[in-house]
């Protein structure tokens, strides 16, 4: 995207919870938490990132949502395509193995063919993959995997890691402060590892079918993005897209991967229509 490179002052109540992400040689020990004084001194959050709970996940993603939007990207503001999206990744949501925290779509404005999650629900897809997608299976294939990234927190466990390999992290935590810049950069600007990437595969595709769609649309929408001739910024990211899509066919059943919603491309079109 263009202000969306490859691939992912507020207020805070006084007193809040804290405990080290500590880093030690041999079994691993929690650091002593920082004594109550100095916590009301910051006045902010402390994020343990070994045990986030999920109302802390989802107002993380809040915040660092509030700075995506309001400096790095653009939201497309049409009512219709918005809801369209969202009805879907509501639907897909709901059959996720992360059902209880509440989901946030958003169609960023971008002719860029790309889509990422950050933490607590918050999912992104451009203007430029709705356009890509044949129908809408394939569309919802590419929500399931971003859900697929929420539902193992693989966002949390990146910041935890770089936290720690950069000496971010106080004897408390993380503060709020920093925890939401890291957050946006590694949203933005930071590859998921290889098993990230296929997990979220295996738990979209599980998803997918699960919410009543085709699976074999997955697939069909990697092969497509496979065929242009640039790499699209949602694979530039990516473990190889014929590694994806040879462990999805081992995945996926083929007597069923035909079955199911979504698969109509003129349905899919009318409802796009306003992107034309």
């Amino acid at each position: 995207m263009s202000n969306i490179s490859p691939r992912r002052p507020w207020f805070y109540p006084l007193i809040t919870s804290s405990v080290a992400i500590g880093v030690v040689v041999g079994a691993p020990q929690p650091a002593p938490a920082a004594p109550l004084w100095e916590l009301l001194l910051r006045g902010a959050q402390v994020y343990q990132l070994y045990n986030v709970s999920d109302r802390e996940e989802v107002q993380l993603g809040k915040q660092i949502n509030q700075q995506l939007v309001g400096e790095q990207f653009q939201l497309y503001n049409n009512a219709r395509i918005n809801n369209y999206v969202d009805r879907i990744g509501q639907r897909l949501a709901k059959n996720s193995t992360r059902p209880d925290i509440p989901y946030t779509f958003q169609v960023v404005k971008d002719d860029s063919i790309n889509a990422f999650a950050t933490s607590g629900g918050y999912v992104y897809v451009t203007t430029g993959l709705l356009k890509a997608a044949d129908n809408e299976a394939q569309l919802a294939g590419v929500l399931a995997h971003e859900i697929g990234h929420i539902a193992e927190r693989h966002l949390i466990e990146q910041m935890r890691e770089t936290a720690i390999a950069r000496g971010l992290a106080s004897a408390a935590g993380l503060d709020e402060s920093t925890a939401v810049q890291l957050g946006v950069e590694l949203a933005l600007r930071r590859p998921n590892s290889r098993s990230d990437e296929f997990q979220a595969d295996a738990r979209g595709v599980q998803t997918l079918g699960k919410a009543g769609y085709a699976q074999v649309a997955m697939i069909n929408f990697l092969e497509k993005l496979r065929s242009q001739r640039s790499v699209p910024t949602f694979l530039s990211t990516h473990p190889a897209t014929g590694d994806r899509i040879a462990r999805l066919e081992k995945i996926i059943d083929s007597q069923q991967a035909n079955r199911g919603a979504g698969l109509n491309e003129s349905n899919y079109q009318a409802q796009t229509q306003p992107l034309n």
